[in-house]
């Protein structure tokens, strides 16, 4: 009777896995179906090398970037006390909000030859252009600073965490045993504290592996970019599925290589208190060089793009707003709300349906649900677009058999396939904040409504959703958040003559108009502060 009862949820279970999983089955199919095409060929002579050695070097330096500002600013704002603390460990936590891509927009019009700073350094002191020398933002390395200004929230968050939740009673042991501070942080906090940041270093690193705006308008050549070239520029799909399976398999090495280099250890905190004690309050240099490295990270990687953006939209003009950022603004909007509603009410009927069954096979699924997340959003249109697009044909040709006329493509015509696209990228989001909130609801409440006499469906209803309401809200939210600021799926999969204000803001950057690029960018970010809001007002509870 149980099983009978679960049945549909389950059976929704196992579609949406399937669904979910067809992205990547298509890539991997596809991989093998085509053979060595000739383009294949050509790539891996020219430019294939180049693709794989400017990935790795951009893993390791934002990795490395990534890693020590984020457990630098954790460990000051966790553990240590200086001006302004309670301002940063909130704030730090911004600059998720600016797109890498609008970063590298910003810096480049900030830093070029007519840009305002090096205009202003040569008026002020009177050099030429063979006076002085000026590094070159577009560049690899400068790849990396974009991506470590944007991303080291998410090590930050983690590693934060991690030194309140661990470092209190594991430091009075060490300190009893005659360590100084430096010792017990690099024996004793940093060792605790290494599965988070190792965590949060993959996150950093798959979003970077993922990007697509940055490392093209730097003309920094990785997979990303080498996808869109096969698909577009030779029209080869087999190529441009190979290269996304390269780049898969670049995600799935960084899935496992914590689980690899972490072996038989073990990182549990046995001493019982949690609650960290602030250390010593800081003062004079060692208090400004806290304020500095804090204030630094959250300059460059929210404040001053921010200004520069204002900057532009208000000093120079946008041509661009009016009626057509109107129009690019909808669909964002209708994009963005369309998934996010979806995603939240597949989300509920996923979680919902492991808690009444409590079986592993729900709880796999929804896992297999949650991969989606790590697999970049270039690699998922490919896996999309291929076999929606043979659907879209054969439904064609059935339409026109049947009814004399052809109705064109009915699916990656319009913005079903991108929201399917999206909705494989971005379930994972919407799924973890409603199982993790919905865990916190005893199951008490699931017994009490069944003595009540109702069913499963007026129990989720009636109880588990009021209860879920702010949950659920916040689930919608990141989900929309993430999706206004996706660009490679939609650069691919977007309808002929469809702009959103992430495609217009790469669009418009690429053909250096900067400035009218600024309104749509500023607009991605005013939206992007939203959850952010929310996320550090948490932050600054956890103090408490």
């Amino acid at each position: 009777m149980r099983s009978a009862v679960h049945s549909p949820l389950l059976a929704i279970a196992i579609v949406v896995a399937l669904l979910a999983g067809l992205p990547v089955a298509s890539v991997g199919v596809n991989l093998f179906a085509g053979g060595t095409s000739a383009t294949w060929s050509h790539l891996v002579d020219t430019v294939l090398p180049e693709y794989i050695l400017n990935s790795l070097w951009l893993c390791l330096g934002v990795g490395a970037g990534v890693g020590v500002i984020g457990v630098t600013t954790a460990w000051l704002t966790a553990m240590h006390d200086f001006p302004g603390r309670r301002l940063f460990e909130w704030a730090l936590v911004l600059p998720l909000a600016m797109p890498a891509y609008v970063m590298a927009y910003v810096y480049t019009d900030f830093l070029q030859y007519v840009g305002p700073l090096q205009t202003a350094l040569r008026e002020t002191f009177g050099w030429q252009r063979a006076d002085y020398w000026f590094p070159d933002v577009r560049t690899l390395p400068g790849a990396m600073a974009m991506f470590a200004c944007v991303l080291y929230p998410y090590v930050y968050l983690l590693a934060r965490t991690a030194f309140l939740e661990r470092a209190s009673g594991m430091l009075e042991a060490a300190r009893t045993l005659g360590m100084g501070p430096w010792r017990a942080f690099f024996a004793v906090s940093l060792p605790l504290a290494r599965p988070a940041i190792v965590a949060g270093v993959a996150l950093a690193l798959m979003e970077t592996l993922a990007d697509y705006g940055t490392v093209a308008y730097f003309a920094v050549n990785t997979f990303t970019t080498g996808i869109y070239r096969a698909w577009f520029s030779l029209g080869d799909r087999v190529a441009a599925a190979q290269l996304a399976a390269m780049l898969l398999a670049f995600v799935l090495f960084l899935l496992t290589v914590e689980r690899i280099s972490r072996g038989q250890a073990r990182y549990h905190n046995t001493t019982g208190r949690n609650r960290p004690q602030v250390g010593a309050r800081l003062r004079g240099i060692a208090a400004a060089g806290a304020v500095l490295a804090c204030l630094l990270p959250l300059l460059l990687g929210f404040l001053l793009p921010a200004l520069l953006l204002l900057r532009m939209a208000f000093a120079e003009g946008d041509a661009q707003f009016g009626e057509r950022f109107v129009v690019l603004a909808r669909n964002s909007f209708m994009l963005a709300g369309t998934t996010a509603v979806l995603g939240v009410l597949i989300a509920v009927l996923l979680a919902y349906g492991a808690r009444l069954s409590r079986t592993t096979l729900s709880a796999t699924l929804n896992r297999l649900v949650g991969l989606g997340y790590a697999v970049p959003g270039a690699v998922i249109a490919v896996g999309v677009l291929i076999p929606v697009t043979r659907l879209d044909n054969w439904l064609a040709a059935l339409w026109t058999q049947w009814f004399g006329y052809n109705p064109g493509l009915l699916l990656t015509g319009g913005i079903a396939a991108l929201v399917y696209a999206y909705l494989v990228r971005f379930l994972a989001v919407a799924l973890h904040t409603v199982e993790s909130s919905l865990a916190k609801i005893t199951t008490s409440m699931d017994d009490a409504s069944r003595s009540l006499g109702h069913g499963q469906g007026a129990t989720l209803r009636r109880v588990h959703v009021p209860m879920l309401r702010g949950s659920l809200f916040t689930a919608g939210l990141l989900v929309f958040v993430d999706v206004m600021k996706e660009l490679p799926a939609t650069l691919v999969m977007r309808p002929f003559n469809f702009d959103t204000l992430a495609t217009q803001t790469f669009t418009l950057a690429s053909d250096e108009r900067l400035a009218e690029a600024s309104t749509a960018a500023l607009a991605i970010v005013a939206v992007g502060l939203l959850p952010l809001i929310a996320l550090s007002r948490q932050v600054s509870r956890a103090r408490k």
